[in-house]
């Protein structure tokens, strides 16, 4: 990030450094809008007056092989990742555009710098020059440009990058809007919005926008793993192990760029969803990073020595009702009065403590926190037990069996127990049903009650377009509103702070009064690390960054 993005500094970006230093915005949100924009992390730093702390992963020597407890999951299209899992193996050779920080800025990765204009409908991106793919040939615009393409593309099954680049999206094609993706030369694109949209750069950071060649398949992406990346496939097999090795035939251009990827071999084992299982798996030097540490084990793995990094964020759990879902002949659930029974009946404190063992801190069923920089403060529903059952029963809903189904691991069972346990409590007929994860995630979106973890987003209106917008791939719940996709398309349009604000507390006020889903808290994030693996730390939303491992020199 030695290299500015922007001759001077947008005049937004200006405008939130004075709105950051009146307390209108959170430095967090100060930071996500300004290098959004095109300005980079030190520049946004330096109008706070502030050096920007250092991204690197330290110390490291080159070499050595590191071994990474993770789900080794399916291969599919990037446009079709639903876990973040998938992602840390593909980004060995597969990369992205941009990458987002756990202070909340926003840096080039196959971009050199970008650009928005004053009323961001103009979108200038900039290739960092001297990229090739691992065969030989050169990573140019028209590579970028159809990319951007593919991502609006509604037809591809799973396509959840249609969601964040709706904008860019023609609802009588579901296709890129002609014109709307430009390549102005081998080194630049230009998008060309209808509408003002703030989000874009957000949305090449986050895991599914892996950039593939024009000969990419799915089907043959281990056969034929073309990419810009350092490292090459070498095993992969479903649910046991996954391997990757440093391509020493490709001169990866992070190399000159200081980006790292210090280690020749990662390995990647899957010990199941049992937490237990990868507290022994540390304790018998049979890993040296666990992916991500949950529960009481945080507080095993410390007992080890292991290092641990801890990052506040805005993942969560949901557990929601889907509207659309028929049982036995109903949609029980298209009901507002059931879906308001069901978050009146649950304590979000109660959940947080037993489901996650406090480690975090309680929402609103909101699903956009404090984290978020658009983020209203809008009170929740009442944890009132006995108005819940009250109108249950006017919905004429006691005696219907409501089945909660969730995944068979640690913190996402324990959470959905939790709510079952309080909605019996107050009078519900409920069933549990856990599903092992081999099989639970094949219909994940389906379920008529079910459990699922989200991660965090940058921005609030991300994540209520990819969960909640009418249609998306990845809305879980069923909710089409159009009241709320309109006031969406409006968030994402406004640059002042205050008014997008006002826009988001009508978005929160229709998540609360409409029951969408019960999003009961919000949780700090573990990773731990044996001694000397440094560069290894928690991101805040689970983003691969395989270039920051190594070893202490």
């Amino acid at each position: 990030m030695t290299q500015a993005r922007t001759a001077k500094p947008h005049p937004a970006a200006v405008m939130y450094a004075q709105e950051e230093k009146a307390g209108k915005l959170s430095r967090r949100e100060f930071l996500a809008r300004a290098t959004s924009l095109g300005l980079t992390a030190s520049a946004a730093y330096g109008l706070l007056g502030l050096a920007a702390p250092a991204q690197a992963a330290g110390h490291a020597r080159q070499g050595g092989m590191l071994r990474i407890q993770i789900e080794v999951r399916a291969l599919m299209d990037p446009r079709a990742f639903d876990w973040p899992q998938v992602a840390y193996f593909t980004s060995g050779w597969l990369e992205y555009l941009v990458e987002y920080h756990n202070d909340g800025t926003f840096a080039p990765m196959l971009l050199e710098s970008w650009s928005v204009n004053a009323d961001a409908t103009e979108y200038r991106l900039n290739l960092r020059q001297g990229v090739t793919w691992n065969d030989g040939t050169p990573f140019t615009a028209d590579d970028v440009a159809r990319n951007i393409i593919g991502w609006c593309d509604k037809s591809v099954p799973g396509n959840s990058m249609a969601g964040r680049f709706a904008t860019l999206i023609d609802p009588q094609t579901d296709h890129a809007i002609e014109g709307a993706v430009m390549v102005a030369d081998a080194h630049t694109v230009i998008l060309k919005l209808p509408v003002s949209d703030i989000s874009l750069i957000a949305g090449m950071a986050d895991y599914p926008a892996q950039i593939v060649p024009a000969d990419f398949d799915p089907d043959t992406m281990l056969a034929n793993p073309k990419g810009t990346g350092p490292y090459l496939p070498e095993t992969h097999q479903v649910g046991v192990s996954a391997a990757l090795v440093r391509n020493a035939m490709h001169d990866w251009w992070g190399y000159a760029a200081g980006k790292g990827a210090f280690i020749d071999r990662f390995e990647f084992i899957d010990f199941g969803v049992d937490p237990s299982v990868w507290a022994v798996a540390a304790a018998a030097d049979e890993v040296d990073v666990i992916f991500e540490t949950v529960g009481e084990f945080v507080d095993v793995l410390d007992a080890l020595g292991w290092q641990k990094s801890e990052v506040a964020s805005g993942s969560t759990i949901v557990i929601r009702p889907n509207q659309l879902a028929e049982v036995d002949g109903i949609r029980p659930y298209a009901d507002v009065r059931v879906r308001r029974a069901i978050a009146m009946a649950v304590d979000p404190a109660v959940c947080l403590e037993l489901g996650y063992a406090d480690r975090g801190i309680t929402a609103r069923n909101q699903h956009v926190g404090p984290m978020h920089p658009e983020w209203a403060d809008v009170p929740a529903l009442p944890f009132d037990p006995d108005a819940a059952l009250a109108l249950l029963t006017q919905a004429g809903m006691t005696e219907f069996e409501m089945e909660i189904i969730s995944i068979d691991d640690d913190w996402r069972k324990n959470t959905t127990d939790a709510v079952a346990a309080q909605l019996r409590d107050a009078g519900f007929n409920v069933k549990r049903k856990v599903i092992p994860a081999s099989t639970f995630w094949t219909e994940w979106t389906k379920y008529p009650f079910s459990s699922t973890d989200w991660n965090h987003r940058p921005l609030g209106t991300q994540i209520l377009a990819l969960a909640y917008r009418t249609g998306e791939a990845w809305n879980e719940t069923g909710f089409a509103n159009p009241e709320f996709d309109a006031l969406l398309a409006q968030a994402n349009s406004l640059s002042d702070a205050d008014h997008r604000r006002a826009v988001m507390a009508r978005l929160q006020t229709i998540m609360r009064d409409e029951g969408v889903t019960l999003q009961p808290y919000w949780r700090s994030l573990y990773r731990h690390v044996r001694p000397g693996v440094v560069g290894g730390d928690m991101h805040i939303a689970y983003l691969p960054r395989l270039y920051n491992f190594g070893f202490a020199a």
